[in-house]
């Protein structure tokens, strides 16, 4: 994916904002790192104020390896940087979160997307194949409907609108539009939020069915924001 340049409405913040953080003994804070797009959790590290500073000044995060006590610029070997889209702090000042493009879609250093993977009493090897992260609903929704299309299963509503191609999803588009508008004429909060997920569910199945990702449209979205207005 080429890197598009930071968002108009974030800027690298202030340097002083380290003044506030609650370091430990060791000098250090945790810092968990989001996926800019999908919220995904990718990974959790720790920073001190010179590796801090280093991913204000650069724009590129930068940790501290506590076992080898060296500044890590990540992804400066795998070439799986994170570009830095958003800093915040928590309430106690003493956690970060980053908000980060994660080149390759690789954080892990096995190879996953997120180190985050294993839910079970014996731990993975990680690595390409690993179960994805959690992430937003509309995500979520997304993986279950692609997983519908790879792996049909008998009796699903998914896989009968893909079976039907065009014509069945784009009738369905086109039903559950007017039905969100009348929804929207009535006024009835409920209805509308209702057509409004049935007709991203719709949309989900017509992109799934044309192998466009979910992420290519929540991309698109983010490029748009902060973009000059149009007449």
């Amino acid at each position: 994916m080429d890197r598009q340049p930071l968002q108009a409405s974030f800027q690298l913040p202030d340097p002083a904002l380290i003044g506030s953080l609650r370091f430990n003994e060791a000098g250090l804070i945790p810092a968990v790192a989001q996926d800019w797009l999908d919220g995904a959790v990718l990974m959790v590290a720790w920073m001190n104020r010179e590796a801090i500073e280093r991913t204000l000044a650069t724009g590129e995060v930068h940790y501290w390896s506590r076992s080898r006590q060296e500044l890590w610029h990540k992804g400066a070997t795998s070439g799986h940087t994170q570009c830095l889209r958003g800093l915040r702090y928590d309430c106690d000042a003493d956690v970060l979160l980053l908000t980060i493009e994660q080149s390759g879609d690789v954080a892990c250093h096995t190879g996953a997307r997120s180190c985050f993977y294993d839910d079970g009493p014996i731990p993975s090897a990680g690595g390409a194949a690993a179960v994805p992260p959690p992430a937003d609903v509309c995500t979520e929704l997304m993986r279950v409907i692609e997983g519908r299309r790879d792996h049909p299963e008998l009796g699903s509503y998914t896989n009968k609108l893909l079976e039907g191609g065009d014509n069945r999803i784009l009738k369905k588009i086109g039903e559950e539009s007017a039905e969100f508008v009348m929804a929207c004429k009535d006024n009835n909060a409920a209805e509308i939020a209702g057509e409004a997920a049935d007709i991203v569910f719709h949309l989900q199945v017509a992109l799934a069915h044309h192998g466009v990702s979910w992420r290519e449209v929540q991309l698109v979205l983010a490029q748009r924001r902060g973009a000059p207005r149009r007449e």
